[in-house]
Parts: structure tokens; sequence; C-alpha cells
């Protein structure tokens, strides 16, 4: 059986999508997945992370990275997924027709969208790409804040926008940066059991959208 593409995209910088992808990619493969890892953000973060992983946790056969042109997206994920149970795309931050090969192939788009209007609204271009290209989208709440009104606002409007709102929702917490920067999950560390379970909750979701 073919693996399946998840493609992490949004237009606004600074959204968590690099953290979003490592962390997914860390989850998965503590699962018994096996996992490709495909780059196509000039800027190079989950390349540089990648790489500072294979420094502190070694090889891993199941683990593995390449880059790509936005447009060369949609060939190297269809290569990879015959041999790897998921393979996961990290997208520039930008709504193009260089974004639609990743969005094409994609059989989940997952939107990060950090607890701001000004996210929410980049998000709506991410979405309406997604829906020409006909593929399926998961709103992802980032460096949330509890019992704000921020925040529960952001979430009203976001279920407004038509697609998928996770439950499961991501803390601000320095948990995050801190791992990303040392090539490990968040949730490998004993003294994170908070972002452990909202990354675990987070791929249980992404997994039933699967089923």
């Amino acid at each position: 059986m073919a693996g399946r593409i998840i493609t992490v995209a949004q237009q606004k910088g600074g959204s968590g999508k690099t953290t979003l992808a490592a962390n997914l990619a860390v989850e998965l493969r503590g699962r018994g997945h096996s996992i490709a890892l495909v780059d196509t953000d000039p800027q190079g973060s989950l390349g540089r992370w990648f790489m500072e992983r294979l420094g502190c946790v070694g090889e891993d056969e199941g683990l593995e990275f390449s880059t790509s042109s936005a447009w060369g997206a949609s060939y190297e994920s269809e290569k990879l997924k015959r041999r790897f149970d998921f393979v996961i795309i990290d997208t520039p931050p930008k709504i193009d027709s260089d974004l639609r090969p990743a969005l094409r192939v994609a059989d989940l788009v997952v939107v990060p969208v950090a607890t701001s209007h000004v996210d929410l609204w980049a998000t709506e271009g991410v979405l309406d790409l997604a829906r020409r290209e006909k593929a399926e989208a998961l709103i992802v709440l980032n460096r949330t804040r509890s019992n704000t009104r921020l925040g529960a606002e952001v979430a009203q409007s976001a279920a407004e926008l038509g697609a998928a709102v996770a439950e499961a929702q991501l803390a601000n917490r320095v948990a995050y940066a801190e791992s990303l920067g040392q090539g490990r999950g968040a949730g490998e560390s004993a003294r994170n059991a908070s972002a452990r379970a909202e990354i675990a909750a987070l791929v249980d979701e992404v997994l039933a959208a699967f089923r």
C-alpha cells in the first residue's frame, strides 16, 4: 500500500510550519511508521533540524530527508510514498502557483494558525488553494494561550472558514523551540509531558483523517 502525503502549508511566515512538520514526523516515527521529509522551503529550516538530529540521535533508516523545488515536490513525494508510510512536505511561507504541486498530491494539508487574527486572515488563501486542488485541510491552532478571549475568537473564526479544525492545540511552550534547535521532537524529553500529550493528540486526529 502506498504511503500518505501530508503537506504543511501557511502563507504567513513564523506560523510554526517546520516545528509542526518535525514533531509530526517524530511522533509518527515513534509509533512505528516510516517517514520521508521533503523540504521545499529555500530557508532550509527542516533540513537544519534533520542534520541536528543526525548528530544527536544518529541515522535512522525509517526517517529520510530530501529537498525539492516547489515544482518538483509532486514528483519527489510520489516517488517517496512508494517506500515510506508517510511523506511530510514543508513548504515556503507563500501562496502562489508554486505551492500547487505540494497541495495537489496531498492526502491531507495541515495548516498551522497562531492565535492572532493576522495569522487567521493569511489562512484563507491557503484554504482556497487547497479547495481548488481538492485537498482536504486540517487547521491546527498553534502557540495558544489557555483561557484567553483572543484564543477563543480565533478558534471560532477558524471553524467558520469551512475547514476542519483540530481539537488538539499546541500551546505556547518554550519546549517546541528548544527541541527544534536540538534536532528532537518536543515530546522526546521526559520533562515535556504536556507537549508530548499535545502532539500525540494531534497525531491521533491526523491518523483518523485517513480512515
